[in-house]
């Protein structure tokens, strides 16, 4: 029999796995219909009604209907740094970024055409893009946060809650800012390397889906940045 400590974990895991489906299916059918339609022409109510929800449960999740467009991997980088703060203590920082960030990108070859059209989405949309460019600033700033604190050099400015929340909840210009000055060069490095390192396998891995899976891309990418990036 099930202790009651286990039946809460699992309460709690099925809770949880639920609130990511239905944040993922808000966030699938804003930018379907945004893709379809113009976002100018895209409500929240007609998000809501795509997902099977309420608008009730829509701002449940967002603060507004832009935000479903802007803040897309919000959860998905909070847990990213909460797997470096986590990660076993034997491997490095480099390593603690690229499993977490492993993990997190496990369903990318299902999610290709989203992918794809959300940024054609945001394209068209500059107010969108630029408001994205900053929250992805912000997430990387975050990500040296954690990495700072796992090697010891934590920023006076960290705390585990900023680790866990969402950019939106946590950040504004001024203060990001102010966050970049606290951090040290190494952790702002690693942050930007793992970031980018990303953006390149998955641009690398779109023009060539028929001769290679996602996985294989994203393994030897960073297999490269261990090594030290040798002439091959």
């Amino acid at each position: 029999m099930q202790s009651v400590d286990e039946k809460v974990a699992a309460e709690d895991s099925w809770r949880e796995r639920k609130k990511r489906a239905t944040r993922a299916a808000l966030v699938e059918a804003a930018v379907r219909l945004a893709a379809a339609n113009g976002v100018e022409h895209v409500t929240v109510d007609a998000i809501s009604e795509a997902a099977g929800v309420s608008a009730r449960t829509f701002f449940n999740y967002f603060d507004s209907r832009d935000e479903v467009f802007v803040m897309v991997g919000a959860e998905s980088s909070a847990r990213v740094r909460r797997a470096v703060l986590d990660a076993s203590g034997d491997q490095t920082p480099l390593e603690a970024l690229r499993d977490a960030m492993a993990v997190e990108l496990q369903e990318i070859e299902q999610q290709q055409e989203l992918w794809r059209l959300h940024a054609e989405v945001l394209r068209r949309s500059p107010e969108l893009l630029a408001r994205s460019l900053g929250a992805h600033m912000s997430d990387e700033v975050g990500l040296a946060e954690a990495v700072a604190e796992r090697i010891g050099a934590g920023s006076p400015l960290f705390s585990s809650d900023r680790a866990s929340n969402s950019s939106a909840e946590t950040d504004a210009g001024t203060e990001t800012e102010e966050r970049r000055r606290a951090l040290g060069l190494y952790p702002r490095l690693v942050a930007a390397v793992g970031v980018t390192a990303v953006r390149v396998a998955v641009e690398h891995w779109c023009v060539r889906q028929d001769e290679i899976a996602f996985t294989d891309v994203f393994r030897e990418t960073f297999e490269h940045l261990a090594a030290g990036l040798p002439t091959p």
